[in-house]
């Protein structure tokens, strides 16, 4: 772990702070709409754009790296990322903001491509996994840190978007003076999704869903927290607990799923979560109720994501790991983008109002729980013993940090397996 922290220690504080940028200008944006008078559907057709840029950034990133250079693609998108975050409360409408979010989703994917990248050439067999764990954790604390950054100064003003903008531009000074180029990489082609939903219908229908989950919670956490009138300071605790809860969560999970039907674990986690969005639902005028749904929701729905990649993994030879990845990426980002469109029409006044946030989340959850349990009696069990290890990996995850996680899985099965010959 050190080892990794002494090498990497640059690379992994500028992803904090780009982070910290990427997570203040979501939830300003969302408590900003309703300073402005914006609907929830037009704040979810913004929250939406966000998605559809990251998709399109995270597929074409990978070739304007090999054409002109990581270092050249990082300052590049960074910077377009500093000066959007600039020019928000210059031009309050839905349009402009629209525009601004797909520019801003494409340039963060692009970021995150070419700095883990850096990070996985950075690091080497023996501490792939610790590397990896490192960056899941500070992309973390990052989001959690924005949260009480939102209330340095009035969202109705600039102060708050020059903070985002400033972290944003910080960030780039730790990583481009200490990391130099690397080599231009080729990335494994996806998996038809035909082909991946033949081997894995549960992985793909979960992946889809929880795409609308993690959309909802990364997009309109804010706008729910505006529309149902809570303060900015119990916005920011509310959006956090949704962070706070994937934090700590994840590795427990991920421990049981090692130790168990991994079906049953994801069928047991969904239905877990959708009881949470139901508290939300139910108890939403008590605040303290809202932050335990928060937490069950973020907590739980979070290392769904890891599971249904280390369930699709038990159907696959390790060749095929990396390609069935870059698919499920896809699937994932199409409901992303889905996600905050439906639940802002659900969240509109002559719908359900701010609830059809919670009606939205437990609705998906639900589904998932109940594909899980058909899927369950479609296909026998993967025995534990033959299941690989699963490695955790949140949904802002790139092709990259996928194919990061792919070979630390690999390599930890690999050894399992050498372990088994040698007993």
């Amino acid at each position: 772990m050190f080892q990794v922290l002494s090498s990497a220690w640059a690379l992994l504080l500028g992803m904090m702070l780009l982070m910290v940028g990427n997570g203040l200008q979501g939830t300003l944006l969302g408590v900003r709409g309703e300073i402005e008078g914006f609907s929830t559907l037009e704040m979810s057709v913004v929250m939406s754009a966000y998605f559809v840029g990251f998709l399109g950034g995270s597929r074409m990133a990978p070739e304007m790296i090999r054409r002109v250079g990581h270092v050249r693609v990082f300052a590049a998108l960074a910077s377009f990322i500093s000066a959007v975050m600039i020019l928000y409360p210059t031009f309050t409408n839905t349009i402009a903001w629209s525009l601004g979010r797909v520019i801003i989703g494409f340039c963060f994917s692009g970021v995150y491509v070419t700095a883990e990248s850096w990070l996985n050439n950075a690091a080497n067999n023996e501490n792939r996994g610790q590397a990896l764990s490192l960056y899941m954790i500070v992309q973390m604390v990052g989001i959690v840190s924005a949260q009480a950054l939102l209330l340095v100064g009035d969202p109705a003003g600039y102060e708050t978007f020059v903070v985002a903008s400033v972290l944003i531009s910080i960030s780039f000074a730790p990583i481009l003076l200490s990391i130099s180029p690397t080599p231009a990489f080729d990335t494994t082609k996806p998996m038809t999704l035909r082909e991946l939903m033949n081997i894995s219908p549960l992985g793909c229908v979960g992946m889809f869903l929880l795409g609308g989950v993690f959309a909802s919670q990364f997009g309109m956490s804010a706008v729910y927290g505006a529309k149902a009138g809570l303060s900015l300071v119990q916005i920011s605790i509310f959006v956090a607990a949704f962070y706070v809860g994937a934090m700590l969560l994840q590795y427990p999970l991920g421990w049981l799923s090692d130790r168990m039907d991994r079906r049953f674990l994801i069928l047991v986690v969904a239905t877990i979560g959708g009881g949470g969005a139901i508290i939300g639902m139910a108890f939403g005028a008590n605040f303290h109720m809202l932050l335990v749904a928060a937490f069950l929701i973020g907590g739980l729905s979070n290392p769904l994501y890891s599971l249904l990649i280390a369930h699709t993994n038990d159907y696959l030879a390790h060749e095929d790991m990396a390609a069935a990845s870059g698919g499920l990426i896809f699937i994932n980002g199409l409901g992303a983008i889905a996600g905050p469109l439906i639940i802002g029409w659900m969240m509109g006044d002559a719908i359900f109002g701010p609830s059809g946030f919670f009606l939205f989340m437990a609705g998906l959850l639900f589904a998932l729980a109940l594909y899980a349990a058909y899927r369950s009696t479609q296909r026998p069990t993967v025995p534990v013993a033959e299941t690989g290890q699963i490695t955790p990996v949140y949904p802002s995850a790139t092709p990259v940090v996928m194919e990061l996680a792919q070979e630390v899985a690999i390599e930890a099965d690999l050894e399992d397996q050498q372990a088994q010959e040698s007993a």
